[in-house]
């Protein structure tokens, strides 16, 4: 409570005591602390005893003068750091933090000391190392002073960062396997502004500030989580973290970020949920501008693009060019904009091989994926367009015809061995499941669980799946339809991956009422949790399992009605 103040000259509570015990007059020694410690005022001596007068402690009051003080003084100091001159203002700061610093242990004083280095650039080096060797005053000190301890000492900034990291995918992940399931307010609803109000990443913004060096350290903490982990989720926080400090106009990291222009154009794209012309050529120069020499830059590029939110929006934009290209009669290869939409799904897909291999090189496009694949694909759509129409011809001109149900061997080879042509092919059963196209999903459907890197079991693109297949709700009443998704699909991956099997339960637990009595028995059964699974899964099947068991409960008998026999009461007549 003391601290510091025999350091100033000034005499505390130990003193006193020591005082008291070694003197003969106790009254007369206290008398003179109070004279020479007390407030040094001469028109002060004649009001205290009109204090005493009204029961006011001395305690009380000295309180008081100390509390009035440190507020004139805490905004002098903000008026000092507000004025003009730099040299001046600063001067004085480090002249009075020179003078308190002794007492910043002491309650009262401290938030003077706090509010002095907050307002200070550079504090001395020797004040932050004994404000980081201390526990309390680390933690009472302002940011902008951690600040100034960080920007030396990555393993301690990792420390304070770590959690929100963990925090922030933690997020993540319980939106992509939450309980709800809807077509219109999925993982992708949000716009990116609302996103970027996030806590996690409020909080970073406020720890870097203007610090450039914070902010590159940021960058690689999420390199390197990236890399050890393959998480996607941290190419978005890198997106997120660069246009959040964009709003708030931090011109000093936004200048020497050579991603922002980058960024700030493909974040306007994910607002709108497409790539137009004019954004695309912007794009364009961006990526056509990298010069020799700076490619490494091409590796944060990489990873802005890697961001599921980026991923979205290219994948629909060139679901949307393809079904332009049908509609034109074009071929692929002549569409400049859906060239460049692949070039930067190829770029966004490279970028954990390029940060580990540090090869900053763009990866080349597989041309037989324009030439061949995609051509493929339209000619998929054609077959079910034709499909459709000759089904609605009148009676007398239809020729039987039947839904193709096999895909070319070539089709499938692209989807096993080319991670592009999966990201289309996922991103085209979305939109004919969000079209309730039937025939044409259950054509794909064989194909998905056979491409490279189990890219169709992916928590992203579950999450969109089964929420698109809620709009089918119908058809699962077909043995036919249940057996395609869930046994030929689904089950074949449920025992490898508890991500899978949450996905299903969550559908199931949306559309149970919907499925024949005896398949979901035998769904119930084959999705019994193993016993070393994680206690969410194992809550999502009782979950299931109390439904399917109130299915099965005969209704409780409606109450009777109560009797409605009112007694009748004489009406007494009157005399005409």
């Amino acid at each position: 409570m003391f601290a510091g103040l025999s350091e100033l000259g000034v005499a505390n509570g130990e003193e006193l005591k020591e005082t008291l015990t070694n003197c003969t007059e106790p009254l007369k020694a206290i008398e003179q602390f109070q004279i020479e410690n007390g407030v040094l005022l001469p028109s002060l001596q004649s009001a205290l005893p009109f204090l005493d007068l009204h029961s006011i402690p001395r305690l009380e009051f000295h309180q008081t003068v100390l509390e009035e003080l440190r507020e004139k003084l805490l905004e002098r100091v903000t008026a000092i750091a507000a004025e003009g001159k730099d040299g001046g203002r600063y001067g004085k700061l480090e002249e009075l933090l020179e003078k308190c610093f002794a007492l910043v242990k002491m309650p009262s004083i401290q938030p003077v000391v706090m509010c002095v280095m907050k307002h200070l650039p550079k504090v001395p080096e020797k004040k932050l190392k004994l404000v980081m060797a201390d526990k309390d005053l680390y933690k009472a000190c302002a940011v902008e002073v951690k600040r100034q301890i960080w920007q030396d000492n990555q393993a301690l900034f990792g420390d304070e960062v770590s959690p929100l990291l963990k925090q922030y995918i933690l997020e993540k992940e319980n939106v992509l396997l939450s309980s709800d399931l809807s077509v219109l307010h999925n993982f992708f609803s949000q716009s990116p502004k609302t996103r970027r109000q996030g806590e996690v990443v409020q909080k970073l913004t406020q720890m870097i500030g203007k610090n450039v060096k914070l902010y590159d350290m940021v960058l690689q903490f999420l390199r390197t989580l990236f890399l050890r982990t393959r998480n996607v989720h941290y190419c978005t926080l890198r997106a997120e973290l660069l246009m959040s400090l964009h709003d708030l106009d931090i011109s000093e990291i936004c200048t020497v970020d050579p991603c922002h222009k980058f960024t700030w154009c493909l974040d306007a794209c994910i607002r709108e949920k497409f790539v137009d012309a004019k954004r695309a050529r912007e794009l364009q120069g961006f990526l056509d501008g990298v010069k020799k020499g700076q490619e490494q830059v091409l590796g944060d590029l990489s990873m802005i693009l890697c961001d599921p939110f980026a991923i979205n929006t290219l994948a629909v934009s060139t679901i949307r060019n393809l079904q332009e290209l049908i509609s034109q009669e074009s071929l692929p290869r002549d569409n400049q904009e859906l060239l460049l939409l692949l070039r930067m799904l190829s770029l966004g897909h490279g970028a954990w091989d390029m940060i580990d291999s540090q090869v900053f090189k763009e990866p080349k496009l597989d041309t037989e994926l324009i030439t061949k694949f995609l051509p493929l694909l339209i000619g998929l759509v054609v077959d079910d367009y034709t499909y459709n129409v000759e089904s609605k011809l009148p009676t007398e001109e239809k020729v039987p015809v039947t839904y193709p149900n096999t895909l070319p061997d070539v089709f499938t080879k692209f989807l096993q061995e080319n991670r592009i042509a999966c990201e289309v092919g996922l991103y085209y059963t979305l939109h004919i499941t969000k079209q309730r196209n039937k025939n044409f999903l259950l054509r794909l459907l064989p194909a998905l669980k056979e491409m490279t890197g189990d890219t169709a079991f992916t928590d992203i693109f579950l999450h969109l799946f089964t929420s698109n297949l809620t709009l089918l709700g119908d058809e699962f009443g077909s043995e036919d339809f249940c057996s395609s998704v869930f046994d030929g699909f689904f089950l074949t991956s449920c025992p490898k991956k508890e991500n899978v099997h949450r996905h299903v339960l969550r559908l199931l637990l949306h559309l149970h009422h919907k499925v024949a009595p005896a398949k979901l028995e035998a769904l119930q059964k084959a999705l019994e949790p193993p016993k070393t699974s994680g206690d969410a899964l194992k809550e999502l099947h009782n979950t299931l399992s109390d439904k399917i068991q109130q299915r099965k409960s005969p209704p409780a008998p409606e109450p009777e009605p109560p009797a409605m026999d009112l007694p009748l009461h004489a009406v007494p007549t009157t005399p005409v």
